[in-house]
């Protein structure tokens, strides 16, 4: 095709160019956005905004300020885009899945490796929802409090200037103790609030001690909601 079928073609489907730059085989095209007539989309709908702190599972040293855009489902399913910031000029990082507790439990032994808990998470403080009012993100939390994620990040390394290497299999923090603190205190830093204040609010609104579930000791780990071993159920406080 030449530059002047593919100009055509452009056109046709409403591309607005404000400049066409040859250089050697190389075509560099910079779009005028305020052309594209999109959708909606999936996102086209009320969306929940939350902060967590991930992990890798293969190297639970390896620690993310992870921001959080999910829509939810009709059948017990949220839907996330995941970035490394709030700016209009985040990084898209990964994706994240999350599911009911019964459908988690209804997945074979093969699958749930695959998907981590989020317990540890919105009991000790890790997840909060910066956008909300008060009273809206202890309703969100209670819906999340038992809910499992299956997280990607498909740009492990965000100082990168394109995403690079494998995607990563992200893990929860389900215990005291392994949180990288510079993480979390800079995360309390940039939204303004501390941690420590959020888990004593969290523990007296849901009556429950939060877990301490030990890390992963493989790939193949299957995750843990409460304790490391006998009934999965909670501490009550």
């Amino acid at each position: 095709m030449n530059r002047r079928d593919l100009l055509a073609q452009l056109g046709a489907l409403g591309v607005g160019l404000a400049a066409v730059e040859t250089a050697s085989a190389d075509v560099k095209l910079t779009y005028n956005l305020n052309t594209f007539h999109a959708s909606a989309g999936p996102l086209g709908k009320p969306h929940a905004h939350f902060c967590g702190i991930h992990m890798a599972k293969n190297n639970p040293k390896l620690q993310f300020v992870t921001q959080h855009y999910c829509v939810g489902q009709s059948n017990g399913l949220f839907q996330c885009l995941l970035y490394d910031g709030t700016a209009e000029t985040a990084k898209l990082i990964g994706v994240e899945y999350i599911v009911t507790n019964d459908i988690y439990r209804s997945l074979p032994d093969s699958e749930k490796k695959y998907w981590h808990p989020h317990t540890y998470e919105v009991l000790a403080g890790g997840l909060i929802a910066p956008g909300m009012t008060e009273a809206n993100e202890q309703d969100f939390m209670k819906t999340i409090l038992t809910t499992w994620g299956k997280t990607w990040h498909t740009w492990p390394d965000p100082k990168t200037p394109v995403p690079m290497g494998e995607p990563l299999l992200i893990w929860s923090l389900m215990g005291d103790g392994q949180a990288d603190e510079k993480v979390v205190e800079a995360r309390d830093r940039e939204f303004g609030v501390k941690t420590a204040d959020v888990r004593a609010k969290r523990i007296k609104q849901f009556g429950m001690k939060p877990p301490n579930v030990a890390l992963p000791k493989s790939m193949d780990t299957i995750g843990r909601q409460w304790t490391n071993s006998g009934d999965d159920k909670p501490t009550m406080q």
